[in-house]
């Protein structure tokens, strides 16, 4: 065997290896926070309409779509209470 297809083989066991581990990712975990997502998200976008009689919306930023889309409706009020101290 070659040297230089060691490392071909060692990244294609790490690659599958990588997958194997994100399928076992327990579908409930994945299922929860998809939809803290799109709760969050519609959430948000009601917010910033409403707000937007009031001179007030959200940013929506990677920190923002993060606290959202882990926490959900929480998370809205978390990003509000950061708008208002902003």
């Amino acid at each position: 065997m070659d040297f230089t297809l060691i490392i071909p083989y060692l990244i294609g066991i790490g690659i599958l290896f990588i997958v194997l581990k994100v399928l076992t990712f327990p579908a409930k975990l994945v299922t929860k926070l998809l939809i803290n997502g799109v709760v969050g998200g519609v959430i948000v976008f009601l917010v910033n309409l409403i707000g937007a009689n009031f001179g007030f919306a959200i940013d929506l930023n990677w920190i923002t779509a993060i606290i959202v889309g882990i926490l959900g409706i929480p998370g809205v009020i978390v990003a509000v209470i950061i708008q208002f101290l902003l």
